[in-house]
């Protein structure tokens, strides 16, 4: 990784903290001290605060895609293990961090949100594929696989859309737990 590299990680990472702590109401100078390091060396890498968020946004899912890659190759993993840890991947640093923040983007930053709708409705091939696998090999039943994306898709922006996580206690990794639990066993209780 050269130092340009180094610094776009540094900056995003920091970002993704900085943003989790004050929400849109972080400041340049807050990210800046985040880092120990002037405004001035940020904007050689970023021109302003929506060309950060922009970043940001692919860095979140960019990082979400190198998971599910480490996922699809593991070898260890059936099918179904796979599948169901490829719907609710989340980095390993972004555990911790609010992703419900995002929402907070759309009224100010529509330009930005729009990326994160159109992150969220793409990629899906490998998840795609891997129902059909599992379909082909009797571990999945026969659905419409159409069904399965929007049902996941749908309850992701309802996390980024409305309030119910914060109001019932409920982290995004928490919820999006609970929600591929729902989707690949249903609500029925399963005797173990």
């Amino acid at each position: 990784m050269n130092t340009t590299e180094g610094l776009q990680k540094n900056i995003l990472d920091a970002t993704l903290r900085v943003f989790d702590q004050k929400g849109l109401k972080f400041t340049m100078d807050d990210l800046a001290k985040e880092l120990s390091i002037s405004k001035k060396t940020i904007y050689t890498v970023y021109d302003d605060k929506e060309a950060l968020f922009l970043a940001m946004v692919d860095y979140i899912f960019d990082s979400i895609k190198e998971s599910e890659q480490m996922i699809l190759t593991d070898p260890s993993l059936s099918v179904v293990e796979k599948l169901h840890r490829i719907l609710g991947v989340l980095p390993e640093g972004y555990q911790n961090i609010d992703l419900r923040k995002l929402y907070s983007l759309r009224d100010k930053y529509p330009k930005i949100y729009q990326k994160v709708e159109l992150r969220l409705s793409t990629g899906w091939e490998p998840t795609i594929q891997l129902i059909e696998m599992g379909m082909a090999e009797g571990s999945i039943r026969p659905v419409p696989i159409c069904l399965v994306k929007m049902m996941l898709e749908a309850s992701i922006e309802q996390f980024f859309q409305r309030d119910i996580l914060s109001r019932n206690q409920l982290t995004y990794a928490d919820a999006l737990k609970e929600v591929v639990e729902i989707l690949m066993y249903g609500i029925v209780q399963r005797s173990e």
